[in-house]
């Protein structure tokens, strides 16, 4: 139950802040006028009438004054003076040491097989 709610709460917050609260404030008008329209004429004239562009009632204007002034720009007493300058930390340089000793011992190095005798030559066989 408490995941639904979240889900919930969460959908609501991003529906209201993309603006759709006035599309559907204007498919609530739209629906008001079908239905009154409807009452004096067919319902193929009422919708015809309805998205007709000169009969607009109350609420439409409404919701397209309100669409406006939320797409409008701000207005320059509200916009920040000048640019917004990005202050960057340097970033700490990595000092890496190298031992002065190689981790190999570089002095008395012998090869294995120096003081050895070469292993014997097997006999030859006779065919």
């Amino acid at each position: 139950m408490w995941r639904k709610l979240q889900i919930s709460a969460v959908l609501l917050a991003w529906l209201l802040a993309t603006g759709s609260q006035w599309d559907l404030a204007q498919v609530f008008a739209w629906g008001q006028m079908i239905a009154n329209y409807s009452r004096t004429m067919p319902v193929s004239e009422a919708i015809r009438m309805t998205f007709t562009q000169g009969n607009e009632c109350g609420i439409c204007v409404a919701v397209d004054e309100a669409k406006q002034q939320q797409d409008s720009p701000t207005t320059p007493a509200t916009k920040a003076p000048g640019k917004i300058l990005l202050v960057f930390q340097p970033v700490p340089v990595i000092v890496i040491i190298v031992p002065d000793s190689s981790p190999w011992p570089s002095g008395g190095q012998t090869m294995l097989g120096a003081s050895r005798a070469s292993p014997p030559v097997p006999p030859p066989r006779v065919a």
